[in-house]
């Protein structure tokens, strides 16, 4: 299998896709002709055509609202924002009408729309890049959220995400879509929504992440004198339950890493599900591992804010001997 950064299996599935399935488009801020601002959507304009790979202008609620009708149409529009913070203008078409037509219809319309984004912050970007705004997506009904943390799972989620009759939101980690390269699949490669991936198998403690915080948990792993298991969720929502509660019954202790800031966010909702279900298993109690309630600070004290190896280590250790 060919080896692929993270963006680049981002792009290998869009071509796949494309090439599948005459009903998916994809539109965004320069995903045409400057083949995105990532190089995401690199050659999708020159193989398909500016019908099937649309220049938008700047004006993201009109990117999605556009999208809807694409997709009453019979299309399957995969929307680009080009930066997380950016796609706020847009939570107004997601929560009142993307996440509502299967509700509106009594389940007689799908809505396979995709909405994917760079998120996260770790690369030294300007303010309104850096955001980490998955639990807005999560809190909508009617909305699946993937989030990949190797090439392979990119590629793979994002092909569930298009072919998916529900909408879904695809968040992808910026900070890793260049620094690690990983096998991918060649042609069609689907992981399914709702499965999580067990990163290292462990007994004494599960550290759970996803997205850009998988790596930062496997390094401290690799630094914990202990038996670790890294659960890489991959979907937010669905939430593979299953497997969280049986490595928090396994280990008995979890720590959960989060880059988004601490209140309501997702690691939140973990620990409430670990709390009403996992509670005779858990042998302390359940840590979270976050970015602060602040807006994302500047690039200077950015590193500051991420959650980092040594703060993960430190709860991890704290949680061993409690």
């Amino acid at each position: 299998m060919p080896e692929l950064y993270l963006v680049e299996a981002v792009n290998d599935a869009l071509h796949c896709e494309l090439a599948r399935d005459e009903s998916v488009m994809v539109m965004g801020e320069d995903v045409g002709r400057a083949g995105g601002v990532f190089r995401a959507t690199a050659g999708l304009r020159e193989r398909f055509g500016a019908d099937r790979c649309v220049d938008t202008p700047l004006a993201e609620a009109g990117i999605l609202g556009t999208a809807v009708g694409l997709c009453m149409a019979g299309w399957r529009p995969v929307c680009e924002m080009q930066y997380d913070a950016f796609s706020y203008p847009c939570l107004d078409q997601l929560i009142n009408h993307v996440g509502r037509y299967r509700w509106r219809t009594r389940g007689g319309m799908e809505f396979p729309l995709v909405v994917r984004m760079p998120y996260g912050g770790g690369v030294r970007a300007p303010e309104l890049h850096d955001d980490s705004p998955e639990t807005f997506y999560v809190h909508v009904p009617g909305v699946k959220v993937a989030v990949p943390s190797t090439p392979a799972d990119a590629k793979g989620l994002l092909a569930a995400a298009i072919r998916d009759p529900d909408p879904v939101v695809v968040l992808e980690p910026k900070l890793i879509y260049r620094t690690e390269r990983g096998e991918v699949p060649e042609g069609e490669h689907v992981v399914p929504l709702g499965r999580a991936r067990v990163v290292r198998e462990g007994d004494d403690l599960t550290i759970v992440a996803y997205g850009a915080m998988v790596p930062v948990a496997e390094r401290a792993a690799d630094a914990i004198d202990a038996s670790v298991e890294v659960l890489d969720l991959r979907t937010l929502k669905p939430l593979d339950e299953e497997a969280l509660l049986a490595s928090a019954a396994k280990t008995g202790r979890v720590v959960l890493v989060q880059e988004a800031p601490r209140t309501v966010g997702y690691a939140a909702e973990l620990a409430a599900i670990l709390a009403e279900k996992a509670i005779l298993d858990l042998r302390g109690p359940v840590l979270r591992v976050t970015g602060y309630d602040v807006p994302y600070p500047y690039w200077q004290i950015e590193d500051a804010y991420m959650p980092s190896v040594e703060r993960v280590v430190d709860a991890a250790r704290r949680l061993l001997a409690f």
